[in-house]
């Protein structure tokens, strides 16, 4: 049909060819002189989410503005209400913005069909959540291979990528086994084998320790070092400031603005280390 976009095919839109009238001043000045692959991730500017209530609206985020660039590891903190979850969920194009920019991998979100988003999604972000959400009835196998049947890649492809990332996590002989047969730690590992099998620029996290113990939800976060130190950009929500001193950035919010944003405390220490070894 004429006209009709493939459902593999995004606009061919990034920062080189954007405008002030595409993509937000803060976002374009941020980008300016940088290499493609320094580019950033993730750009927020003026952003404010409010619901709809019998009262009237109400407000949830309030002017948040936020770069994160690739290979950043970002921990995302604050109480219940805070809004660091409604924000989590349009950092993840599950929810959109009252008003405000969000640049996504170099595209405006709000310009984009659902579809097209959609696709940006899958092609961008891994998802891994404090719940696993596997699908009971499937293999791990199958669990792991779930994106890709959205994204159209053939079966024997499919198997052979869900496989090489179960190994991955260290997972690579239970395959075949159901998710009640392997313990809650196991099947979070699944859960990021999941979220890596689209090769993802971005990972994000929501509570990922949050339904393990200590020694379980720390074996996860070694696993997220790895990651992030392959490059993969993080942000992970969680409460516990234990977890959230294995990212290098904190930013923490409060009655839905970012009170605080700065390097992890043990990180910027390393930095002063290195630079007095220099």
């Amino acid at each position: 049909m004429t006209g009709t976009r493939a459902p593999d095919a995004l606009p061919a839109f990034g920062y080189a060819q954007a405008t002030s009238a595409t993509l937000p001043h803060r976002c374009l000045s941020v980008a300016e002189g940088r290499q493609e692959e320094n580019l950033p991730v993730i750009c927020v500017e003026g952003l404010h989410k409010a619901y709809d209530t019998p009262a009237g609206p109400f407000p949830v985020l309030n002017d948040v503005d936020l770069v994160i660039d690739p290979g950043e590891f970002v921990a995302v903190m604050g109480p219940s209400g805070s809004g660091k979850s409604t924000f989590m969920n349009i950092l993840g194009c599950l929810d959109r913005p009252s008003a405000g920019h969000y640049v996504l991998d170099g595209r405006s979100v709000a310009e984009l069909s659902r579809d097209e988003l959609a696709l940006l999604r899958n092609r961008t972000i891994g998802f891994v959540f404090q719940g696993f959400n596997l699908l009971p009835r499937m293999s791990l196998e199958d669990n792991v291979a779930l994106p890709l049947v959205y994204y159209g890649v053939g079966r024997e492809e499919r198997r052979a990528r869900a496989n090489a990332m179960l190994h991955k996590v260290g997972l690579g002989s239970y395959a075949k086994s159901a998710p009640n047969r392997i313990s809650g730690g196991q099947q979070q590992r699944v859960a990021i084998a999941r979220a890596l099998v689209n090769q993802p620029r971005l990972i994000l996290a929501d509570e990922p320790t949050g339904n393990l113990d200590s020694h379980t939800g720390e074996e996860i976060m070694a696993l997220f070092d790895d990651l992030n130190r392959e490059g993969i950009t993080i942000v992970l929500v969680t409460h516990e400031a234990d977890i959230a001193q294995h990212a290098s950035r904190q930013v923490r919010f409060l009655d839905g603005r970012i009170v605080h944003d700065g390097a992890t405390e043990h990180h910027e220490e390393s930095m002063n280390q290195e630079i007095i070894r220099c």
